[in-house]
Order: C-alpha cells, then structure tokens, then sequence
C-alpha cells in the first residue's frame, strides 16, 4: 500500500495532507524517516512511525455530522486563534483523532462531516468523483432568468470555469430571496464567488446535504455520530 494512503486509512489525514507530512519529514518505516511520496510498504511487516507514534489499521472509524454555524474555521487548530468546529464536537472516545471534511467558510453555516477515514474525505473532497453538494443561500434582490442561466452553465471564477449547477428559487420576501443551490466540486467560496459574477451579494448560506446524506433537524452547533444506514450511503457515493 502506498504510504499515504496508508498514513490516511490510519486516520492520521486525509491523502493531500498525509503527503504533507510525509514531505515534512515526519514518518518513519522500519525506523527511517521518509521523505518521498511513492513509497510502499507492507501492511502486515512494516512499522510506520509518525511524530513518534506508531500506526496501526482500524477497522471502524468515526463519522460525525456538526450543524457548523457561522463564527467559526473548518479546521483542526487555529493559527490565528478563532474558534475551531472541533470546539463544537463531543467524542466518546477523546483520543480519536479526527479532522473536518472539506470546508465551509467562516461566515457559512450547515452540515459538515468529520472523520478520521482519510479514504472516506479523499473520495468525498475530490473534484474527480463530482459529489453533489446542496446548500441554501439567500439574497436581498432576486436574480434575473439571465443570471439563472449563467449560474447553471457554469461562471468563470478564479480564472476556471465552475461545473454546471442547479439553481432555483425556493422562496420570495420583500427583502429576501431564497434559492436552493446544487453543486458538483468544492472550491474556496465558491457559491459566494459564483453570485458575485451575476452581481449578487449572499447574506446567507447553509450547506444542507452531502449527496443522499442530509442535515435533517440538527440544531446550529450540534453534532452526532452517523447511523450505520448514513455510513453505507457514504459508503455507496
């Protein structure tokens, strides 16, 4: 096995970030430290060394759901000193090392899933397996049919054209315009970059579903272990 896939089957951290610690010069095989990507090991022989603690493979690992609400980073610690979604999450078992999949910005609310199945985020966070994300976002003017039409085809952020989206308007208000927004990838702000391209500001946004796996009626700032039917239909994407 590769040794990042490995280091993230472990639960250590996801692929990107195992390779990461491998450049860092933080694992040792067989007591040599490694510094190369590619590496193999073997599974049942090999002993794998990070920061001084020995891996070994765990047949279950942790999914937990947090309703993420706003004020807070999608990160493990804070070099800044802001407050963490690992403050809002209780395990049963306070050694489990476990980090957030993907992200949500500071100022974005809803479901966010953390684990310590580096195999699990890969897949999940990957652009390649194009897994839906659905989220709610609101804006204080409604958007044109033109606007619309943009935002579906794809809007060029970042200097890259975005995938096709499925945008429609759940909800009007005086004041307040609610759509349901569907995507397929996961750039950095992406939904709020994607309505600025059309000229609109987004007050709100709220990640609600993970392909089949939805937020439900978890209150803001909760969290809970997945079921075992919610881990298959993560297991099925």
């Amino acid at each position: 096995m590769r040794i990042n896939k490995y280091l993230a089957t472990c639960g250590v951290a996801s692929r990107r970030a195992a390779d990461q610690i491998i450049k860092e010069g933080r694992v040792k095989v067989n007591g040599k430290t490694i510094t190369e990507l590619g590496v193999e090991i073997n599974i049942d022989n090999d002993t794998v060394i990070v920061d001084g603690n020995r891996l070994t493979l765990r047949k279950r690992f942790v999914y937990i759901m947090l309703n993420k609400p706003k004020g807070c980073v999608c990160t493990v610690n804070d070099e800044h000193g802001r407050k963490t979604v690992m403050e809002y999450v209780k395990l049963v078992d306070p050694k489990r090392r476990i980090f957030p999949i993907g992200r949500l910005d500071y100022d974005s609310e809803g479901l966010l899933l953390l684990t310590d199945d580096g195999n699990m985020a890969y897949k999940l966070t990957h652009p390649s397996h194009e897994i839906s994300k659905t989220y709610i976002a609101k804006t204080e003017t409604e958007l044109s049919e033109s606007a619309l039409e943009l935002l579906r085809n794809g809007v060029t952020i970042d200097g890259v054209k975005t995938h096709p989206a499925k945008v429609k308007l759940l909800a009007k208000e005086e004041n307040e315009f609610r759509y349901e927004v569907v995507i397929f990838e996961g750039r950095n702000r992406q939904i709020r970059k994607m309505f600025a391209e059309v000229d609109k500001h987004v007050t709100f946004l709220k990640r609600t579903a993970i392909g089949d796996l939805k937020l439900g009626g978890l209150g803001r700032g909760q969290s809970r272990y997945l079921t075992d039917k919610e881990i298959a239909l993560l297991n099925e994407i």
